[in-house]
């Protein structure tokens, strides 16, 4: 070899170390292989990625060899790992690159490039770094863009929200202009939408609002600076405004950090108009529209701390009289309006101080304010008798009613709401008692008095478990036989300390309280088992209220004692007066024929001094007419009185009724009522009223009737 090429060659070799020094030091791998799938050449980086000896890949080594190292090294692959060598080894040289995750993490870009003339090259790139980076900005590219698109729903929904709220919302900045508000705000103060925009100021928005029409009863000057001192105030402030076109607006104000303010506009109208509602049937009576309890008390109180100068304040209390009869006569929706009529007429007869106020029922209470002397009371007390006893017409039906009054003056007759109301009622209950129709002023021996009922009240009660009733028992007498044909039960109380009690004093106020239904209870099963001991000719009568008639267990009760005494119901009678069919007419009428089907008599007590009326006789067949005993007393002196007893036997001849003569007490009585047609006759003149073991020994016990007779024309 000449010297020039053994320059030559040496010029290559180095250039030829050079290049696989350069190729050794590159950052990826490179591996050569031949046609038959054997290491040609790989360089130093590729042993180092997969920890290599250069015996491991020395030229020769058979490509699959490195697969399965790779493998072992923990290369992720999907299928089993001779199958990914075979696959791999058997598939044509070609252009691709492939992705290979290792366990350990790493990722290598494994690409393969053919050679010309056959076998081919693959560069191994590690590329954990790069594809960690480029996943962690597709991460951020994906979360930027879900944290945009939450954005735009948020902002949909936060548009959405407050313009479907129901209140108006606004927002303004530390600088008092405008960052946001709601359709419902622009609606509520009547502002033209295109007219508002953000960045516009408190001053054009309040200008916005006056020029709508929408501003509250004070200048666009001082409604300005109003607001404004709550904006800077830094303070939350609840208002509310009622604007000039009659809508009410609360204002929330709630400052925010770093300034400004948001404030919500809730339109209360509505509300407002409730409460006010509210309040007023707080204290007003729902039927007549007058003051209830509860305002009467306040304006009571309000009066009394406003007198002065000797002036007064008088309470009337008003009942209406026979206001129950129209109300089950013609109906609770009649008796509803007779309420409110009563009303009206109240309202005409008081001043522009006075309160009107109902109690409840058919009670009223008028406050007159401020008079100088108790005759002003009187004359207003006799102004409203007057009024309220004038005829009523009701849907084309007439009806009179009365009203009984009690008058307290304060302060003589209490200083306070409740001493004055108390005493007026005291002096209502004189009223009352002394024939109704009138008015009584408070004295305070009413109190006392009604202390003494109480204590009545108290006793009545007792009596009953006490074992202190007991009954009395009248004969009846038919004149035409001159025998006795019955007795009629009445109870006596035997009080523990005040002795026997008038069924006058106790019966009245048994009714008032209710007591009158358990102690007719008793009366009627022990007036049932003491008849039950008498010759059967005998019948004995009971008295049943129109209270009684109107509970529910009446029917129940009768049927008990007759079945426990053993009495036959042929010989039990039933005393009711005329106020029984004035109370739910229909039932009345259907127990009274249930009571008949058993074969119980049923006789009209005290026909003629209530609302006496032709037609109760026609509803239903009495057995029995009893004529009251206020005109069998005046029969021989008073002509009228004759008439009436004549009148009324006649009628009861003619409809096949008894007529017995109540309270007769002389001869010249006995003579009278025989004369004009009464069959029977029970009083004073024959026998008073006996205990059942007098009764027996007297008429009971073998006498015959022409001894009964006898006592008859002795008398």
């Amino acid at each position: 070899m000449t010297d020039h090429g053994q320059v030559t060659a040496s010029r290559s070799a180095q250039s030829s170390a050079r290049l696989e020094e350069a190729i050794n030091h590159l950052s990826f791998g490179i591996v050569i292989f031949d046609d038959k799938r054997e290491v040609v050449f790989c360089n130093g980086r590729y042993r180092e990625m997969y920890g290599l000896s250069p015996e491991q890949v020395k030229p020769g080594t058979p490509t699959h060899e490195l697969i399965r190292h790779r493998l072992n090294l923990g290369l992720k692959v999907q299928v089993a790992g001779d199958d990914y060598i075979r696959e791999r080894v058997g598939r044509e040289i070609a252009l691709d690159t492939t992705m290979q995750e290792f366990t350990d993490g790493r990722i290598i870009a494994y690409t393969v490039y053919p050679i010309p003339g056959g076998g081919g090259m693959a560069t191994h790139e590690d590329v954990t770094e790069r594809e960690e980076i480029n996943a962690r900005l597709k991460k951020q590219y994906e979360l930027g863009r879900e944290q945009e698109e939450a954005l735009r729903v948020r902002n949909f929904q936060f548009d959405t929200a407050i313009n479907n709220m129901s209140q108006g919302l606004c927002f303004f900045d530390s600088g008092h202009r405008l960052i946001v508000c709601n359709d419902r705000f622009v609606e509520m103060y009547d502002i033209a939408p295109e007219r508002v925009s953000p960045g516009m100021s408190l001053v054009e928005i309040v200008d916005l609002r006056f020029e709508a029409g929408s501003f509250p009863a004070m200048t666009r000057d001082e409604y300005l600076q109003w607001r404004t001192n709550v904006a800077v105030s830094n303070e939350a402030k609840d208002s509310i405004v009622e604007l000039m076109n009659g809508r009410t607006f609360k204002i929330r104000h709630r400052p925010m950090p770093g300034g400004g303010w948001v404030a919500t506009h809730e339109d209360i109208t509505e509300q407002r108009q409730s409460e006010v509602k509210i309040e007023y049937m707080a204290h007003h009576d729902a039927l007549t529209d007058l003051a209830n309890r509860v305002l009467l008390n306040e304006r009571l109180e309000y009066a009394l701390d406003r007198i002065q100068n000797g002036e007064m304040v008088a309470v009337h209390h008003l009942d209406l009289d026979q206001f129950k009869a129209v109300n089950d006569t013609f109906g609770h929706p009649c008796g509803d309006k007779l309420l409110r009529i009563v009303a009206d007429r109240l309202r005409v007869l008081v001043g522009a101080a006075d309160t009107i106020a109902r109690m409840g029922g058919d009670e009223f209470v008028i406050v007159q304010a401020a008079i100088a002397d108790p005759a002003d009371a009187t004359s207003l007390a006799q102004r409203a008798i007057d009024a309220l006893s004038e005829p009523y017409d009701i849907d084309g039906q007439q009806a009179v009613i009365g009203v009984s009054i009690g008058i307290s003056v304060g302060p003589g007759d209490g200083s306070n709401p409740d001493k004055l109301l108390r005493n007026a009622d005291l002096a209502l209950y004189r009223a009352k008692s002394d024939g109704r129709g009138t008015f009584r002023f408070f004295e305070p021996a009413m109190d006392l008095q009604m202390q003494t009922r109480r204590i009545m009240e108290q006793d009545l009660r007792k009596a009953l478990p006490a074992g202190e009733f007991e009954l009395h028992y009248q004969p009846v007498v038919n004149l035409a036989s001159k025998e006795i044909s019955g007795f009629e039960a009445l109870i006596r109380w035997n009080h523990p300390a005040k002795g026997l009690i008038s069924p006058a004093t106790f019966i009245p106020l048994a009714e008032e309280i209710g007591f009158i239904v358990p102690m007719g209870e008793w009366v009627i099963r022990q007036a049932c088992a003491t008849a039950a001991q008498w010759p059967d000719n005998f019948h004995v009568a009971v008295n049943i209220s129109a209270i009684q008639f109107r509970s529910p267990g009446l029917m129940q009760v009768i049927v008990s004692a007759l079945a426990a005494s053993g009495l036959a119901p042929t010989r039990l009678e039933i005393e009711i007066t005329e106020t029984v069919l004035l109370h739910n007419k229909e039932a009345t009428l259907a127990l009274l024929h249930q009571l008949r089907e058993l074969g119980i008599r049923i006789a009209m007590d005290d026909f003629g001094t209530g609302y006496s009326s032709l037609t109760y006789l026609q509803s239903f067949p009495f057995d029995k007419i009893k004529i009251d005993r206020s005109f069998v007393k005046n029969i021989t002196e008073d002509s009228s009185s004759l008439n009436i007893v004549r009148a009324v036997a006649a009628l009861a001849n003619g409809m096949g009724m008894t007529a017995t003569a109540e309270g007769v007490e002389t001869a010249e009585q006995l003579h009278s009522i025989a004369s004009e047609g009464c069959t029977e006759m029970q009083g004073f003149l024959f026998s008073k009223p006996l205990p059942a073991a007098e009764i027996e020994r007297q008429f009971l016990s073998g006498r015959g009737p022409r001894e009964i007779q006898g006592r008859i024309v002795a008398a």
